[in-house]
């Protein structure tokens, strides 16, 4: 039997690159693939595929609303979260909505393939640091992420500037990531700067990934 699956995420090199692994894999199908949660909506009203996997920071409709709109309506459809957010806010935001599944961005195609097929078949699948995470909010111990180990002088939120500016993102799409100016992330990466005491976003950068921070998407191979 084939799994069909619709897949959202707004970097169009990252969908193309993950789309090409589930279809040279055995027994899947992309039935679509879209760039934000409410062209994933739709699609999925549209093509009813059999496993939706989702990025979670999207245009419109973010993942999480997203998710909750899709099993309103489907509650038993298998949904997938690839994200690069690792924190607990993410991870339970997802997972309360009814994810079936979580994995970090980072996650070789091979996981990634297997993930999908586990939550078609009925399994609950996450990634080794989530289900960490998962572990330590139940047993009351907290696991901190690998920016805030890394930069433990950085706000929460200059932690989320720095890791999509180590992604690559420039202000423009931060803002719209982050759902706030241009204005607010200009002060954020001043401030992520100055704590870091690097010179520009391009040093900050490449201290964020010498830290393991910011894998591209060409870790999908």
């Amino acid at each position: 039997m084939t799994i069909r699956v619709a897949l959202a995420d707004d970097h169009p090199m990252y969908r193309y690159g993950l789309t090409a692994i589930l279809q040279q894999a055995e027994a899947i199908e992309v039935v679509a693939s879209v760039g934000d949660g409410a062209e994933l909506v739709s699609v999925v009203r549209e093509f009813a595929p059999d496993v939706v996997l989702t990025d979670l920071s999207m245009p419109r409709f973010d993942g999480v609303v997203a998710i909750t709109q899709l099993l309103r309506t489907q509650p038993e459809l298998p949904i997938l979260v690839l994200t690069m957010h690792e924190d607990d806010a993410h991870v339970f935001a997802a997972l309360r909505a009814g994810a079936r599944g979580y994995l970090v961005k980072g996650s070789d195609g091979e996981e990634i393939v297997r993930a999908v097929h586990s939550v078609a078949s009925g399994e609950a699948v996450y990634g080794g640091a989530v289900a960490r995470r998962i572990v330590a909010f139940y047993s009351g111990r907290q696991v901190e992420s690998p920016t805030a180990r890394a930069f433990p002088d950085l706000t929460p939120r200059e932690r989320e500037v720095l890791e999509l500016l180590a992604a690559g993102c420039r202000n423009h799409e931060i803002a719209r990531r982050l759902g706030m100016s241009e204005k607010t992330v200009r002060n954020h990466v001043s401030q992520v700067l100055t704590k870091l005491q690097v010179p520009d976003r391009t040093a900050a950068a490449l201290k964020a990934k010498e830290s393991g921070i910011g894998s591209p998407p060409a870790s999908l191979g």
